[in-house]
């Protein structure tokens, strides 16, 4: 990011509250390129889960942890988690901070056919960022399907669905760890991991090949 003495006290103060975020250890975090042209000041933040084949990293993560942990596991899920600053604030996000994530993960077939799969899964985001004490406004995103089937030698694999939600909304403010840890809980929902918030039922885990 270059000399930090350019960089606004509220985008600072946002950084130091997602160092301070603590996530499941299933949950790999780690920084990534941020996008130079949504907004003058951005970070960026890339999220894996995995099935638990080698010894878990330690639950603290944040932008200044680059250092990846190595996992072998299963792949269940994956996201990614940007926050963008303008100081000068935006009709559109209706204030100076603006949280733009990505959640993908495959369903077996029988549960991704479910017709109500795209209200649950903005239903998960509304509720942790309730149950995380989020406050935030100005929410949207899009819910996504997507049918894999397989032919010719592939034709033995079976058929899977991905869902991918995309989503922002704005914090209230520069305090956006709880947002960060919201969002974490999320991505572990979309793996299939429990605990579950009450009343949220788990879609389950993509099929084992």
């Amino acid at each position: 990011m270059g000399d930090l003495s350019q960089v606004p006290t509220e985008f600072l103060t946002a950084l130091s509250a997602l160092r301070k975020a603590t996530c499941r250890p299933e949950l790999r975090l780690e920084e990534l390129p941020a996008p130079s042209r949504l907004a003058p000041y951005a970070v960026a933040l890339g999220a894996e889960v995995t099935t638990l084949e080698s010894p878990p990293r330690p639950p603290v993560h944040g932008p200044a942890m680059g250092d990846s942990a190595q996992g072998g596991g299963e792949e269940l899920a994956t996201g990614r988690f940007i926050l963008l600053h303008d100081p000068s604030g935006s009709a559109v996000w209706d204030g100076t901070f603006r949280i733009v994530t990505y959640i993908r993960a495959q369903l077996e077939a029988d549960i991704g056919n479910d017709g109500m799969l795209g209200s649950v899964a903005w239903t998960w985001l509304v509720e942790a960022l309730e149950n995380h004490q989020a406050p935030y406004r100005n929410a949207g995103g899009t819910a996504t399907r997507i049918l894999s089937e397989s032919y010719g030698s592939l034709a033995d694999r079976d058929d899977s669905i991905d869902i991918e939600l995309r989503a922002s909304w704005t914090p209230t403010g520069p305090q956006v760890q709880s947002h960060l840890q919201a969002w974490s809980q999320m991505v572990c929902t979309f793996a299939g991991l429990p605990p579950l918030p009450d009343g949220v039922a788990a879609l389950g885990r993509r099929r084992r090949k």
